[in-house]
């Protein structure tokens, strides 16, 4: 999901500025758990790319290229990787990182 906003940014479809969804309604429309939004938002934002303003939601902060966030998703897919050894799903792993987050 953060390298879907990061496509859009390098892509042009989306502008620094443009406010993004609220997590609950993002979640419904792409038919995901709320957390997983908000795991790929919080992803975002320790990266740069989103900033979080009370009342106003996230908007678009900077542009950061796909490859600038290659070790975080290495490091996610290692941790899918683990979970599913221990006979987690990826929605084990967000709740997790929800709740570590």
């Amino acid at each position: 999901m953060a390298a879907s906003v990061v496509r859009g940014l390098n892509s042009g479809e989306l502008s620094v500025g443009e406010q993004l969804p609220p997590a609950a309604e993002l979640a419904a429309a792409l038919s995901v758990d709320r957390n997983t939004v908000l795991a790929a938002y919080r992803q975002l934002r320790d990266a740069g790319v989103l900033e979080f303003r009370r009342g106003r939601g996230a908007r678009i902060a900077g542009v950061v290229r796909a490859d600038d966030l290659a070790p975080v998703r290495d490091a996610v897919q290692a941790a899918i990787d683990l979970a599913r050894r221990y006979g987690l799903d990826s929605s084990d792993v967000a709740a997790l990182a929800e709740e570590m987050g």
